[in-house]
């Protein structure tokens, strides 16, 4: 939609209807619902402007959207009609442009009209997940204080028979204290780089050696590790059938290149910046 014709919908451009309406079966994409100055208006062309309008607009009553859609191609009309003179390089190439987009998009969309089968999902699963070895999983523990001399000396306290958990009650100044420190499970990533660092090189029950991040000094205890289980089909079915589709069509482009007849010799010619001078859309 042009930036300089708004599609409008308030009260004062609802004009409705007269005469005898139309019966729905009697209708064509060719029907022709309105002229400006013998250009046909044909709902054809009013159905693709409203299938292009933004999600807001389309739940809209069918009276003010039937209205403020022709009042918009009329408008346009009027304007494209009181051009004067050849029609600017800049429209026709942009024409051309657009016609090709349709086209394409056109031919995908009938191309990928077929939903993948369960044979072709099962397979892209059988070949993603054949050999698969999720990345390890943590469960883990922490105590944040504020300086290594304090971490040191809760550790030690630790490391002689005190509890991680009721440590962590008492002396632990983040959000996870009054929880013993718990953690719960994560993966990679999910912590700082510091924390993460430490507790891959941690086994089960370990309890770190002061480990310092953005947020002060902390102590850690692994509690469990476990490799990430491979994703049930159900999770992963929308992803894998897009993946196939992506395939199906990469195939297809490729198979049209190959019987295709394609000379990019001049390219190599050309300053790749010459793609930035739109002035030469006006010569």
């Amino acid at each position: 939609m042009s930036k300089h014709l708004k599609f409008l919908c308030s009260a004062a451009l609802v004009l409705g209807l007269s005469g005898p309406v139309i019966a729905a079966d009697a209708v064509d994409a060719d029907t022709v619902v309105a002229t400006v100055n013998g250009t046909q208006i044909t709902v054809g062309q009013m159905i693709m402007v409203r299938a292009a309008l933004p999600q807001q607009y389309q739940s809209m009553p069918d009276d003010v959207l039937f209205n403020g859609i022709l009042d918009q191609i009329i408008q346009q009309n009027l304007l494209a009609q009181a051009h004067t003179g050849d029609e600017p390089r800049r429209l026709e190439i942009a024409l051309q442009s657009e016609r090709r987009l349709i086209l394409a998009d056109a031919v995908v969309e009938d191309f990928l009209s077929e939903p993948p089968s369960e044979e072709d999902i099962q397979a892209a699963y059988d070949a993603r997940y054949a050999n698969f070895e999720g990345p390890s999983e943590f469960n883990a523990a922490h105590i944040l204080v504020e300086t290594e001399e304090e971490a040191a000396a809760l550790r030690q306290q630790i490391v002689d028979g005190a509890d991680f958990a009721e440590m962590a009650k008492e002396h632990s100044t983040g959000p996870s204290g009054p929880s013993g420190g718990a953690l719960g499970w994560f993966g990679p990533g999910m912590m700082v780089p510091e924390f993460e660092t430490a507790v891959v090189a941690m086994n089960a029950g370990d309890v770190s050696a002061p480990v310092k991040t953005q947020f002060g000094w902390h102590l850690i205890k692994l509690n469990e590790l476990r490799k990430q289980e491979t994703p049930a089909l159900a999770d992963v079915r929308s992803e894998l059938a897009g993946e196939v589709q992506g395939a199906k069509l990469e195939a297809f482009i490729e198979s049209l290149t190959e019987k295709s007849e394609i000379d990019r010799s001049n390219a190599a010619a050309f300053d790749p910046s010459i793609i930035k001078q739109t002035n030469l859309l006006d010569e």
